[in-house]
């Protein structure tokens, strides 16, 4: 099932999140729909404040990325409960966008390296690190997890470049191309 992606200006989108545990949700059933969301927003990650969901929960599907970045073919998994465990001093900037802030992008500096740990779909832990742009995709979905969007994350003079765009999708004055909760 396709689910509405909750715009900046929602409340769900800065609250803090809480673990998903055992047996709470139907975490298949969730990340199926997320998946399918995500594809249907022509996104590459999705994470469970974008859905209202106030959860440490996203998804990450770089497959539609593989003509420029073919590192990201079968880039396709769940993150549980993650846990960012390292980061390099090496960054790279980027320009990034976010379903939930549509017709935004800004460039974005991030560390080149990260090692998270997680639980996929059925409870059991990894450890695992990425570099460059799976990294980023991570990043920014995990900033989610924490209250954060990527605008938070750029210069003061550029946040305020962005003030009116992020105004106008607060109130409702900016839609998208996907299904979308203001």
């Amino acid at each position: 099932m396709i689910l509405p992606i909750y715009l900046y200006g929602q409340p769900v989108l800065r609250r803090p999140t809480e673990d998903v545990e055992p047996g709470e949700l139907d975490v298949k059933q969730l990340v199926s729909d997320m998946y399918e969301t995500l594809q249907a927003a022509e996104g590459c990650g999705l994470a469970a404040p974008q859905v209202g969901l106030s959860k440490r929960l996203f998804v990450v599907d770089g497959s539609e990325l593989v003509e420029d970045y073919p590192e990201c073919a079968d880039f396709k998994q769940a993150f549980i409960n993650p846990e960012l465990i390292e980061e390099s001093e090496e960054t790279s900037v980027y320009s990034e966008g976010c379903l939930s802030l549509p017709g935004i992008s800004e460039n974005v500096t991030r560390p080149k390296t990260i090692t998270i740990r997680y639980l996929d779909e059925d409870f059991k832990e990894h450890t695992d690190t990425f570099t460059d742009f799976k990294a980023r995709i991570v990043l920014h979905e995990y900033d989610h997890l924490e209250a954060h969007v990527f605008t938070d994350r750029i210069s003061p003079i550029r946040r305020q470049f962005c003030k009116g765009k992020l105004t106008n999708i607060a109130k409702g004055k900016t839609g998208a191309r996907y299904k979308y909760k203001r």
